[in-house]
């Protein structure tokens, strides 16, 4: 369908029979190869179907990003984690373990016969189960999500529906509108897990609501360089 004639719809999910149109709506325009924005635990997120390259790249060009700035992949349930990773340390499954569903963005090796493209991975992938109704109900029917945050690049990320809307517009084919997403903009912490594969600890890439204190608790050492 042409862009510039597709009109999105928003579907309030305080509603159960909007929501259950909205998660119906949704989850057809991600299996059509189209962008659907959702509510999570931390900030709105603009989806894709994860191994459909064409509905990727509308993700990045809606963002105004290029190869060089993956998505994360956001999943319904930790043993999916397995099917999407190489190698599972025991860091990996410890973090997982503590974290999930929530605000920790996890690092790994990515299964090298994997048919997606996501960009310049490096042979990465950075994997998330969000804790929220809304967005575990899509993924459980979906399957992996390509997710990034809902709005331009170097625009604040949307705690809303409407914010998101500003911004993406009409880019957009579904918004499901859950309320507010949380009380700040600080998305997830995400933490590098491949060195862990050589005996290395993982690293912080970013903070964010995951505390520095909270993962070394779990996995007692991060690397030095961590800044």
């Amino acid at each position: 369908m042409d862009k510039l004639t597709t009109m999105s719809t928003t579907y309030s999910c305080a509603d159960t029979a909007e929501a259950l149109t909205g998660l119906r709506m949704a989850r057809g325009a991600i299996g059509r190869g189209r962008l659907v924005v959702i509510p999570t635990d931390t900030v709105y997120g603009v989806a894709a179907d994860a191994f459909n390259a064409t509905a990727v790249q509308s993700l990045l060009d809606a963002k105004g990003r290029g190869r060089q700035s993956p998505p994360p992949v956001l999943i319904g349930g930790i043993e999916t984690l397995s099917a999407l990773a190489e190698t599972i340390t025991p860091e990996m499954t410890k973090l997982a373990e503590a974290f999930w569903p929530g605000g920790l963005t996890i690092v790994v090796p990515a299964r090298p016969t994997l048919t997606w493209d996501l960009g310049d991975t490096n042979g990465t992938v950075a994997v998330r189960m969000p804790d929220n109704a809304i967005a575990l109900e899509l993924l459980s029917e979906t399957g992996p999500l390509a997710v990034s945050s809902a709005n331009r690049t170097g625009e604040p990320a949307a705690l809303t529906a409407a914010e998101a809307e500003a911004q993406l517009g009409d880019s957009i084919d579904v918004y499901l509108d859950g309320g507010a997403a949380s009380d700040n903009r600080s998305g997830s912490t995400i933490v590098d897990c491949t060195p862990t594969v050589i005996g290395r600890p993982v690293r912080i890439l970013r903070d964010g609501v995951i505390s520095r204190d909270a993962i070394r608790a779990v996995v007692r050492e991060i690397a030095e360089d961590e800044s």
